[in-house]
């Protein structure tokens, strides 16, 4: 259906569709000082408008409005013409709390007190 539509037509309707899923997602994605909306996002990645997000790669955070969800290393994965997909190498959920080097019994107590 989209080939008897004149171009200026499809990319008005491309450029609402990216409005809307911008609007419609709180999740972005943070390299350094610079902020990009997630357009969708999947179990093992992400996907971002493709302007000026070509050149991604490498260790970035993962925010959901103001809270921070995770860290993750990502490599460019597929351009899809308007958006590119990222898929993370790994990725770390973030904590608010320094991991345990120990196993911490239930009964610990908190603190001992001097005598």
């Amino acid at each position: 259906m989209s080939d008897f539509l004149p171009k200026e037509v499809r990319e008005g309707l491309e450029l609402a569709r990216k409005r809307n899923l911008k609007r419609g997602s709180r999740l972005r994605v943070r390299v350094g000082e610079e902020t990009y909306p997630i357009l969708r996002s999947w179990s093992n990645g992400f996907a971002l408008d493709r302007e000026n997000t070509e050149h991604l790669r490498g260790l970035v955070d993962v925010f959901d409005g103001s809270r921070h969800l995770y860290q993750a290393l990502i490599v460019a994965a597929k351009d899809d013409g308007h958006e590119m997909s990222f898929e993370f190498k790994r990725s770390t959920a973030a904590t608010d709390k320094p991991p345990l080097d120990y196993d911490r019994p239930d009964d610990a107590p908190v603190a001992l007190l001097p005598r």
